[in-house]
């Protein structure tokens, strides 16, 4: 290891790539006036300061352009090598653009998500969109859980019955929560903002605006990539309202890394940073210093926005390579067409360009935390540091398997640790 790699802080790291976040959202929503607001044609209610249920339907001409958008696709050339380094290999996408001009139903997703109870309101002049689920059970505890990029509310589909109704799911009564899932700013059916200053901080504040507006006095937070960014800040803002968080991946390097001493998951956290810098950050420096300029090959073209997103759940699922082997076609694909309805493909890549200096300046997160260390995360917080970043940690666990899209691949184990995680949040 030389000591240029211990060098790096933890404003590199960010800067190399350090929240996974934004690919696809350009001229979404502006439903804070008085006006209903449209997205690519479809309707959204005005967002105002008291929550407003609402029901998403694509218009049929959409979905038909989209599938004539893929059906007349200019391909690059073949690349010149038989792996993923130097992107999706042509024939990958081609294969899935198959897939998605023929197969794919958006009309399964979108019934789904209209089934769960969906909601605008207006915070900080901002129409956010969430979903928010109750449990039956007395008692659940409430969870505000945040997304990343470039995942969305789909990631927890498979996570939300059993967090809600663990009983049917082998869990216990004691085990429940209650779910408000919100979408970031500038993401899917939320609102995209028009002025700067939209960070993780400001989506913290907002979040906590949002679960005081639902009437919880009480509750705890969840998230990873974006959400794990937006989650710490909440925790190091420490609303009187919030009981403990949970991170499925903790940013945790130290200020200044210290060149001698360090224990072993240390130093493979240092070289799995610098493999990250030097093989897969590029998205990050793109969307983090020019979001608009790539806005528009991504916002223009289907197949450009899947290939983005398609290459990170190659490599930041653990599959060995082949996604498909955690999360099937449709889900894929659920994910990266509410990303192209939406036309978000600029205004979600904004929020890297709005967190361009230190996401942890603030110092130490004094909530109780739990942290749960997934194997094939883009780096895996050591304890250590976990413990000084976290001093009321509570919980902390290196899970047996699942990468970056934690609740995606692994929704059993991810449901698993949120209930052993905020166990001895719940008194």
């Amino acid at each position: 290891m030389t000591t240029t790699e211990l060098s790096i802080k933890r404003r590199s790291f960010l800067k190399a790539g350090a929240a996974a976040g934004a690919a696809a959202l350009a001229s979404a929503l502006t439903a804070s006036t008085p006006a209903r607001a449209a997205v690519r044609g479809i309707e959204l209610p005005a967002a105002t300061t008291e929550p407003t249920p609402f029901q998403i339907h694509v218009p049929q001409a959409q979905l038909d352009d989209l599938r004539s958008r893929l059906a007349n696709v200019i391909w690059p050339n073949k690349e010149p090598v038989d792996d993923w380094s130097q992107g999706v290999p042509l024939a990958s996408m081609r294969e899935l653009t198959d897939y998605w001009r023929d197969h794919y139903d958006w009309r399964r997703v979108e019934s789904r998500l209209n089934s769960l109870g969906q909601h605008r309101i207006e915070i900080d002049g901002l129409g956010i969109h969430f979903l928010h689920i109750r449990s039956k059970h007395a008692n659940a505890l409430p969870l505000l859980m945040t997304h990343g990029w470039p995942g969305s509310i789909v990631e927890f589909m498979k996570v939300i019955d059993p967090l809600t109704n663990p009983t049917a799911h082998g869990g216990r009564a004691e085990d429940a929560f209650h779910l408000v899932l919100p979408t970031l700013p500038g993401y899917g059916f939320s609102d995209k903002p028009t002025t700067t200053g939209w960070d993780d901080a400001r989506v913290a504040r907002t979040w906590n605006t949002l679960m005081v507006k639902l009437g919880y006095q009480r509750y705890v937070a969840q998230g990873g990539d974006w959400g794990a960014c937006v989650t710490t800040a909440l925790g190091q803002q420490q609303p009187k309202e919030l009981a403990g968080i949970h991170l499925n991946w903790a940013f945790v390097f130290p200020k200044q890394i210290p060149t001698s001493g360090l224990l072993p998951d240390e130093e493979q956290a240092v070289r799995d940073v610098a493999q990250f810098r030097e093989k897969e950050g590029s998205y990050y420096h793109q969307q983090a210093t020019k979001p608009q300029t790539i806005g528009y090959a991504l916002s223009d073209s289907p197949v450009g926005l899947a290939a983005w997103i398609y290459e990170k759940f190659h490599s930041w699922t653990d599959s060995g390579g082949k996604p498909e082997r955690v999360l099937t076609r449709d889900e894929m694909l659920d994910d990266i067409t509410l990303y192209w309805l939406t036309d978000t493909a600029a205004s979600s890549a904004r929020m890297y360009w709005e967190n361009q200096g230190d996401l942890y300046a603030a110092g130490q997160v004094n909530v109780p935390a739990a942290v749960s260390v997934f194997p094939h995360e883009i780096f895996r917080a050591p304890e250590r540091w976990t413990r000084d970043t976290f001093p009321q940690l509570v919980y902390f666990n290196k899970v047996e398997k699942g990468g970056h899209f934690a609740a995606f691949e692994q929704p059993e184990i991810f449901v698993r640790e949120l209930r052993d995680g905020f166990r001895k949040m719940r008194a």
